[in-house]
């Protein structure tokens, strides 16, 4: 194994540090956007648990999806709306987000921010279980791009349904496959993790995909998602 003593830092950082360079970054690359500002004042007048993706995967997933040219995307984790507002604003008039929400509260709150956000008309809320709906949506091999951030549990089973619907070099990502750690730690039996292990082994017998885990630390923590594309 190579010596990556190197790399170790001599000081340790934590949460601060993260948040302090996250804005840092963002306050030069991300433009200010008040319906997206307004979004997660919305989700915590509601009671909605403040879980949304950070401000740089939100970006990350705009400039991907503008970089493969996405128009048809589907969503495993509506809450607010946030993250699919960054999508949104990415894919062309014509083009399409289908998300799926287990909570009709949460998709009420989603609604309106779509609808303050100008993107109502580039997007459908399936409610209820995913786990169920999934399986019923058509259009296999159609969908450029699946972004899954909802129950970790069921992490493999949206994973499947996910690699049914994208069409072959289509992107599929996992948010939240690291969590700080715990997922490579033996000891930790944990149900979430135990879903992000399930859907890594799976994918280590899969023939049909590649995909590599982008770890980050942030406004969100110490964290990662998974990239993969299906061949």
């Amino acid at each position: 194994m190579a010596d990556l003593s190197q790399f170790k830092q001599h000081e340790s950082t934590g949460y601060d540090d993260w948040l302090r360079s996250d804005q840092y970054h963002n306050s030069f690359l991300v433009k200010p956007d008040p319906a997206l500002d307004n979004v997660n004042q919305l989700a915590a007048q509601n009671g909605l648990p403040p879980i949304a993706v950070s401000t740089a995967l939100g970006k990350f997933l705009n400039l991907l999806i503008t970089s493969i040219g996405a128009k048809k995307i589907v969503e495993v984790g509506t809450l607010a709306g946030y993250s699919t507002i960054w999508m949104a604003k990415a894919i062309p008039e014509g083009g399409k987000i289908i998300t799926f929400e287990l909570e009709e509260k949460h998709a009420q709150v989603a609604r309106e921010n779509f609808k303050n956000a100008n993107v109502s008309h580039k997007v459908d809320v399936v409610v209820g279980p995913a786990i169920e709906s999934l399986p019923k949506i058509g259009g296999d091999g159609t969908f450029d791009l699946a972004f899954i951030d909802a129950d970790k549990e069921s992490n493999l089973e949206y994973f499947k349904q996910a690699k049914r619907l994208v069409r072959t070099k289509g992107v599929i990502i996992v948010d939240n496959v690291v969590r700080n750690g715990k997922v490579a730690d033996p000891e930790e039996k944990d149900s979430r993790v135990e879903g992000v292990r399930r859907l890594l082994e799976h994918i280590k017998g899969d023939n049909e995909v590649e995909g590599t885990t982008i770890a980050t630390v942030g406004e969100k923590g110490y964290d990662g998602f998974l990239y993969a594309v299906k061949l």
